[in-house]
């Protein structure tokens, strides 16, 4: 059972690293999605990539691209949960025009700082990023047309109340489009321990059928998980030794069992409990 004390400790860790790797690039360093690792690269089209600042694909840490999930309209307000440096908030943006919003939501400073930053450069006024966690979005019910995420709810020890506080802020109607990774069979109990794995998305993840049933806990419809990145044996060996796990003494148990999904989910349109109409 997870105490205050450990998620304290894991707080702080991921804090620690996202932070790190905001300063890295900031001060033209190396760097999040642009380095080679089997989890964050190759994510984005070359031409979403030159449409925003440099230090903003830099700065991705994620497993996917949230943006390329869903249909977004003119108009629509989303929200990023767990934003970073801000490349899925700048995509984002640019779809909903200037009649929609695109709320960042992050709770690192580094991050923040680099995010606000990368949207100076892109000039994107109908954007706004906000300091806060995931488990307590500060935004009101009913708020939001869309919520993504990328590879960041995979970090919180609540998951179950992240879902929730997604399904709080979306409108009756509103839609939920993340990449996240998931979990397939068993998992060694060496990358569970890992919290190196944990800050990098690996060891949270929920397993695909777990992940379906919060989901649907939080009161979602039309729930589906699409893995479209399943991790070899070599890529486990990367990833694992990178953080320190005797590679060779577990990498064979996590051959297949990781992945970057596609998850998708519908708040009811009809839906008027207390987190449902204003």
């Amino acid at each position: 059972m997870e105490t205050n004390q450990d998620t304290g400790k894991l707080k702080r860790a991921i804090q620690d690293k996202y932070g790190a790797a905001a300063r890295g690039v900031a001060t033209g360093g190396c760097c999040g999605g642009g380095c080679d690792d089997p989890i964050t690269a190759n994510l984005y089209s070359d031409a979403e990539a030159g449409s925003i600042p440099t230090e903003a694909v830099q700065a991705s840490l994620g497993c996917g691209n949230p943006t390329a999930l869903i249909d977004l309209k003119p108009g629509d307000v989303v929200l990023d949960l767990g934003s970073g440096g801000g490349i899925d908030v700048l995509l984002s943006a640019k779809r909903v025009g200037p009649s929609g919003k695109v709320y960042g939501l992050d709770m690192t400073d580094d991050m923040l700082a680099l995010a606000r930053e990368n949207q100076r450069k892109a000039g994107a006024t109908n954007v706004e990023f906000l300091k806060g966690e995931i488990e307590a979005i500060p935004l009101p019910d009913n708020s939001v047309d869309v919520v993504i995420s990328n590879c960041v709810i995979n970090l919180s020890t609540d998951k179950a109340r992240v879902l929730r506080e997604a399904f709080r802020v979306l409108k009756p109607g509103g839609r939920f489009a993340v990449s996240d990774v998931v979990v397939r069979g068993p998992v060694p109990a060496d990358v569970r321990r890992n919290v190196e794995l944990w800050v990098g998305c690996v060891a949270g993840a929920l397993e695909e059928s777990e992940y379906r049933t919060t989901l649907v806990g939080a009161g979602f419809s039309d729930v589906d998980i699409e893995p479209w990145r399943v991790y070899d044996v070599n890529q486990a060996r990367q990833f694992l030794s990178q953080a320190g796990v005797n590679a060779e003494s577990v990498v064979q148990a996590a051959e297949g069992k990781f992945a970057s999904a596609f998850v998708r989910a519908t708040k009811p349109a009809s839906c008027c409990g207390p987190t449902c109409c204003s």
